[in-house]
């Protein structure tokens, strides 16, 4: 073995050895379910849709099904943020929700030791057609949330790939923590309910026209939904862990700007990696929380990739029945209802599935029921073929 090789190896053992864990310590959701974590398990757990039907001519012509805050929640939003000078809308639930997180916490994190990475795929999009205002540029928001937050002395950090982003920024977080370049990491993912956006999937033909399906034979597309989340992360001792990310990795189909794979293949390779990384088999995983938008494509796509990963059997569930799809919000916002599973040991349930509608067996959750919750998979996908995948743990 050459000199080079042989340095390389020790390289990545040390590394491994000195890696710390990197543990969830406090999160938050705020959608239309309700403005905090407990009150999301909550309603999960009785099967309450965050999901309804609306018909409002100032979204569309014709009425929709989608998770949208109600008048009273943005009131208090907007009252809790009132002290941030001029924020927009979206900036304010993206406050919101960290600021509802970081309430949770005995100790307080050190500016110079954490940074804030925010997953979005829209951000200020209703300011697009003001081309002067600097607010429809991701990073100035940003800096706006981490600022309204105190935590301006890191440059935060931006997400935005698709629907995967939120997934792909609790992997990034975890990387920069084990590097120990910081020792917190304050993710949101976060996007509202606009005009742009509902129109953008209607002119795919991709919403349903009554609350969706994840996984059943009837679905026929997905419900938009506004939300943010927060999951904060941290390598420190200080703080009382809930539990660990502990691998991640992503692929790309190359396949089509919107339609994904038709093997699942690539999404496949990118769990098998994130498994290798945890040094785990596939018959460790205990539960996976899909990306189950109840899309025809995706949700085959999917079903595929986790047949030719060896989890026939493994529990599977969606919560986009719940919530609706909420863009750069979702990877997090499901990521954290993982975080509950874990704790409560408690196995999350698809609303909406009936009829087995994917073309391989998946042993899709019906029902909330209890169960032994060690290892966690957190799969993402999203348009131009993108993949993303997260492992959890208990602590």
């Amino acid at each position: 073995m050459e000199l080079s090789a042989i340095h390389a190896r020790l390289e990545r053992k040390m590394a491994e050895q000195v890696r710390k864990p990197v543990h969830a310590i406090a999160t938050n959701i705020t959608s239309a379910l309700g403005l905090d974590t407990r009150s999301h398990w909550q309603a999960i757990m009785s099967g309450n849709r965050g999901v309804r039907e609306y018909s409002d001519e100032a979204f569309s012509k014709h009425p929709f099904w989608a998770s949208k805050l109600d008048v009273a929640q943005w009131q208090y939003i907007q009252e809790r943020t009132k002290g941030s000078e001029s924020l927009t809308p979206f900036e304010q639930l993206a406050v919101f929700s960290a600021k509802q997180a970081l309430e949770q916490l005995d100790e307080t994190l050190q500016p110079s030791e954490t940074i804030v990475i925010l997953s979005t795929t829209k951000g200020n999009v209703e300011l697009l057609d003001r081309i002067d205002d600097e607010r429809v540029l991701l990073s100035y928001s940003a800096e706006v949330i981490s600022n309204a937050l105190g935590f301006n002395s890191v440059k935060p950090q931006v997400i935005s790939h698709a629907c995967v982003s939120g997934v792909l920024a609790s992997v990034y977080a975890m990387r920069l923590l084990q590097s120990g370049r910081y020792k917190n990491a304050i993710v949101i993912g976060c996007d509202r309910f606009t005009r742009f956006v509902l129109s953008g999937f209607q002119s795919f033909h991709a919403i349903d026209k009554q609350a969706c399906r994840p996984f059943d034979a009837a679905r026929s597309g997905i419900n938009l939904g506004e939300a943010a989340a927060t999951v904060i992360l941290s390598t420190e001792d200080l703080h009382m862990p809930l539990a660990k990310i502990i691998a991640g990795s992503s692929s790309n189909d190359a396949n089509h700007i919107s339609g994904p794979s038709r093997t699942g293949e690539e999404l496949g390779l990118a769990i098998k990696a994130a498994l290798n990384e945890a040094k785990l088999d596939a018959g460790k995983i205990n539960m996976i929380s899909a990306h189950g938008t109840a899309t025809k494509y995706n949700d085959e796509m999917e079903a595929r990739a986790f047949d030719l990963c060896g989890f026939a059997t493994t529990p599977v569930h969606s919560t986009k029945g719940y919530t609706g799809h909420t863009l750069g919000a979702a990877g997090v916002l499901e990521s954290v209802l993982v975080i509950e599973s874990i704790q409560h040991r408690e196995l999350i349930p698809t609303i909406g599935y009936e009829e087995h509608g994917v073309p391989v067996s998946l042993n899709i959750t019906t029902s909330a029921t209890p169960a032994e919750i060690n290892y966690v998979l957190k799969t993402a996908s999203g348009f131009g073929g993108s993949n993303a995948t997260a492992i959890w743990a208990r602590v």
